[in-house]
């Protein structure tokens, strides 16, 4: 059974050959059904001494991963993202001061949000 990726590829790729997508949309979508499903990969060997080593395989095998590879990509991620949200405090700690945040705040953004939704 294919996976529900490569089911949004084909369906994107029928909407190109039929024309049944706006101009302004075609190379967007078209960017999307042919990009690679799996990026490419490279292989890296890491020595670990046999207790972490345990710890990878508990992992793998409690948690859902089908390889210790999978289980260290995850890892990397969550590392690449919690450098992110520090990079974003980081910034927003930097830069000058705005108004007061109040009940009048959250009151005109609640109307915003409420004004900007369909129906």
């Amino acid at each position: 059974m294919p996976c529900t990726h490569h089911v949004m590829r084909l369906g994107v790729r029928w909407m190109l050959q039929t024309g049944f997508v706006r101009a302004g949309l075609r190379a967007r979508l078209a960017d999307f059904a042919n990009r690679p499903i799996v990026p490419a990969m490279t292989t890296m060997n890491i020595s670990l001494p046999d207790a972490l080593r345990d710890f990878v395989d508990e992992q793998v095998a409690n948690r859902g991963f089908a390889t210790s590879s999978e289980y260290v990509r995850e890892l990397i991620r969550r590392d690449q993202e919690r450098l992110r949200l520090r990079e974003l405090l980081i910034e927003g700690a930097s830069s000058r001061p705005t108004t007061p945040v109040d009940e009048g705040y959250f009151d005109r953004l609640r109307a915003r949000a409420r004004h900007r939704q369909p129906g």
